[in-house]
């Protein structure tokens, strides 16, 4: 999806030329691009065999879709099981959570205001 909002608009070549090295198959690609297409993330618009591929969504839709489900799958919809399991993994101290509680404030309250 990334690349795909980059381009715009690309085919599954034009993906794979963005892609880093060791560029995965082909195949792989565009079974990735047809299981997007499937979900409704993006659309196609064809040219005899070949299929021209652009995103229907933008990324803060996509970003949501995507760690709502991340969350369901692995933390069973618990946000803050979320956070603390990130918080043990990284180390976190009673002054690094107290930060990160600031940051999440202001950004609600700048959401509020909007």
């Amino acid at each position: 999806m990334q690349i795909l909002w980059k381009l715009r608009r690309g085919f599954v070549k034009d993906i794979i030329a963005k892609m880093p090295e060791p560029k995965p198959a082909y195949n792989t690609v565009s079974t990735i691009v047809r299981i997007l297409e499937q979900k409704g993330f993006i659309d196609h618009k064809a040219y005899g065999k070949t299929h021209e591929y652009f995103p229907l969504v933008d990324k803060i839709n996509y970003s949501k879709f995507y760690l709502n489900n991340f969350l369901k799958g692995y933390f069973s919809g618990s946000f803050e099981s979320l956070v603390s399991f990130f918080a043990k993994e990284n180390d976190m101290n009673m002054e690094d959570v107290d930060e990160l509680l600031k940051h999440v404030k202001e950004n609600l309250d700048k959401t509020e205001n909007d």
